[in-house]
């Protein structure tokens, strides 16, 4: 009969994070590798990467800055190689990069809706693209193997200015579902976490003012969710019994409606 490393939980994991050079990813990267896993850090700021890689090497743990843009299929299939060439076979993708750029539609600007179309859209399945031949040979291999992908409460939510990012977020979370249809017979486990306000780099990105004085007098009004708050979500989806798939989990900060 197998055991589990309480103190190490996830040890004999490799895990892909992307957006990991800040906020959720950062913080879900640092956790998994204190739990165990073996970890490969995606995002565009190769300094920001570098840097958590070094942090984490120096606690102890195993990490591996892959600086690649999640928006190009190609490099992503690149780096998706070199990670298992050097850390082994991927059996936990988070999918986690990410943007919000709100605006009234009535003041066009389709740079921000294909932006947030091409990263929190196409980037999502590109990884899932790169990455799911290996969760496929891990979850044969080891029995399990888990997709969380990052949504949002804006999935289900209705909020002025915010139509794309809704509409993207409402994306992840139904594509998840299907996903987990088609892959769960297969033992990969997939799963979506839906956040609630969190102290993120995210807001500092919206150039609206409404949306902005809005985020603003949320973040005033009440104590929001941390990133390690929903780090500790992921972690706790990849340490279930293999038999177990929690296929949604919604965090919120407690004061939040």
């Amino acid at each position: 009969m197998s055991t589990v490393n309480t103190a190490l939980p996830l040890a004999n994991r490799v895990a892909v994070i992307t957006g990991a050079s800040s906020g959720i990813g950062e913080a879900t990267a640092e956790l998994l590798a204190e739990r165990g896993a073996k970890v490969a850090l995606i995002a565009r700021r190769a300094d920001r990467l570098h840097a958590l890689a070094e942090r984490i090497e120096q606690r102890g743990g195993t990490a591996l800055a892959v600086p690649t843009d999640v928006t190009d299929a190609e490099a992503l299939g690149a780096a998706a190689a070199r990670i298992a060439a050097e850390l082994g076979t991927v059996d936990l993708l988070f999918n986690n990069a990410g943007v919000m750029l709100p605006s009234p539609v009535n003041e066009p600007r389709p740079d921000l809706w294909q932006r947030q179309i091409d990263l929190n859209i196409t980037g999502l399945m590109n990884a899932i693209g790169a990455f799911t031949p290996q969760l496929l040979k891990a979850a044969a291999d080891k029995g399990v193997a888990d997709l969380v992908n990052t949504s949002s409460i804006a999935a289900v939510g209705v909020f002025a200015n915010f139509a794309v990012y809704t509409g993207s977020k409402a994306f992840v979370s139904h594509a998840t579902r299907n996903l987990r249809a088609e892959l769960g017979p297969q033992n990969v486990r997939v799963s979506s976490i839906q956040p609630g306000i969190v102290t993120t780099e995210l807001a500092d990105h919206v150039t609206d003012d409404a949306a902005r004085a809005w985020i603003d007098a949320q973040r005033a009004a009440y104590e929001v969710l941390e990133s390690a708050d929903v780090a500790e979500a992921v972690a706790y989806l990849a340490q279930q019994p293999s038999r177990v798939n929690l296929s949604e989990i919604t965090i919120m900060p407690t004061a939040q409606v």
